[in-house]
């Protein structure tokens, strides 16, 4: 379970991490790999689900499936919960 939530956590934060962190790494890989600027932030998505992972092998809690489903809804989350409310609210007005 704490896999799972962990994931929902490093999803939610990709973001902000794309910047501090994702940025100066594509930065150093420059030497050896090409990166487009699209991929900055699929790189920060990829440092935030070590930890997750890392978390949760550590914590021995949540399977690979829970981990990456997390990470998915987290990533995703303000997305779906935006494209909910505006089901709900199209639904209540008819």
């Amino acid at each position: 379970m704490f896999g799972f939530l962990a994931a929902i956590v490093a999803g939610f934060v990709t973001p902000q991490l794309e910047a501090p962190v994702a940025r100066p790494l594509a930065l150093k890989l420059e030497k050896y790999i090409t990166l487009e600027a699209s991929e900055t932030r699929l790189l920060a998505f990829i440092i935030a689900m070590l930890g997750a992972g890392i978390a949760s092998a550590l914590l021995d809690s949540g399977s690979t499936f829970w981990v990456i489903l997390g990470g998915a809804l987290g990533y995703f989350g303000t997305r779906l919960i935006g494209a909910a409310r505006e089901m709900m609210d199209a639904r209540n007005k008819n």
